[in-house]
């Protein structure tokens, strides 16, 4: 835990911090089910450097767009106290920053490519200043989240989310479809309906969550992946760029390179890691901190038995090789381009 400890003050995140501020401290608590989360007692270890700082922290989250043990702030916070985030684990309140129903939010100007203004938790936009704690691992849709990801669907409300999503919007293989009814079971919002023996959903009603593409089990749903992800990824770096947006100077990364799991924790269930554990890496910076953890995951060689279909060896593309219709890296390209951060870096280890 020390080390933890160590690596904050080595980062410089003191000097992020006023006295008295409010410091959000973002974290993902976890789906229900899945226990790739960050270590509540990792979390810990923030909360007193920050205490020691004479800063205020709280421990905090935005609700999910999709159906689940997080959807509304009773049930997240319901699930969160039962993964460890209880106060007297990790010694801060917690927080839902976009309210009961997802209804809080602040609008944050960027005129940017895709958004004019984005939406922000509206407890995440007050804060004085922020640490963000973010478990680097695989996504179905981003190839990989990280800072950024964190960032930009963590720190938005449901509407925030659908905006983010809306460039995927999914459909249906007729020829895969087995007519099982899962996508109608767990659709959140009614779009998926079975007519006949096929599946089919309504673009004017479905709201690109993705929970049908992870529940089907013939691999029917499926997305534009050549057009719809670059822009999708590009909307959520725009999104993260608006969360830290006013807080120049005040916000700290961790990214937590420990059970690289190829799913977000966002699904209910953790698979085997892709690679072996690494380790804690900090920054000031999203993008060089996301682009380093990529770099160190991808130099490891590929777990057997893990859901990596190829590039097992050291030095290629685990991500890829975990999902290989995503390149995650577009992120950090744009990421770079709009001014979020930098994918140039320097390890230094301690």
């Amino acid at each position: 835990m020390s080390k933890i400890q160590r690596l904050f003050d080595e980062a410089g995140f003191v000097e992020l911090l006023g006295s008295d501020d409010l410091t959000a401290i973002k974290v993902h608590f976890g789906e229900y089910g899945n226990d790739g989360y960050i270590n509540p007692v990792f979390v810990r270890q923030v909360v007193e450097k920050i205490r020691a700082a004479g800063a205020k922290p709280f421990i905090t989250d935005t609700n999910t767009l999709y159906s689940g043990s997080r959807h509304n702030a009773v049930d997240h916070l319901t699930t969160a106290i039962e993964h460890g985030f209880d106060y007297s684990v990790v010694r801060a309140p917690l927080i839902i920053s976009d309210g009961l129903k997802s209804q809080n939010a602040a609008e944050v100007e960027i005129g940017l490519k895709h958004f004019n203004s984005v939406k922000i938790g509206s407890d995440i936009a007050a804060a004085d200043s922020m640490i963000v704690m973010s478990h680097f691992k695989g996504h179905i849709v981003a190839g990989f989240g990280g800072a950024i990801k964190n960032l930009a669907m963590g720190c938005a409300p449901a509407v925030g989310k659908k905006e983010q999503h809306f460039r995927t919007s999914p459909h249906v293989v007729g020829e895969k479809c087995v007519a099982c009814g899962k996508c109608v079971e767990v659709c959140p919002v009614g779009a998926s309906a079975l007519v006949g023996e096929v599946s089919m959903i309504e673009p004017n009603i479905c709201i690109s969550c993705g929970q049908c593409m992870e529940a089907c089990p013939s691999g029917a749903i499926d997305i534009d992946w050549e057009h719809d992800i670059p822009e999708f990824l590009e909307c959520v770096t725009e999104y993260a760029y608006g969360a830290v947006k006013g807080k120049k100077n005040r916000v700290g990364y961790i990214n937590f390179l420990l059970k690289i799991t190829p799913d977000c924790d966002c699904v209910p269930w953790s698979d085997a890691p892709i690679v072996p554990d690494i380790g804690i890496l900090a920054s000031t910076d999203p993008v060089a901190l996301d682009q380093a953890s990529y770099d160190l995951v991808n130099k490891q060689k590929g777990l057997i038995g893990s859901s990596l279909h190829f590039n097992h060896e050291a030095g290629a593309d685990k991500f890829r090789g975990a999902w290989p219709m995503v390149d995650g890296t577009h992120q950090l390209r744009y990421g770079e381009e709009i001014g979020l951060g930098s994918r140039e870096y320097k390890l230094v280890e301690i």
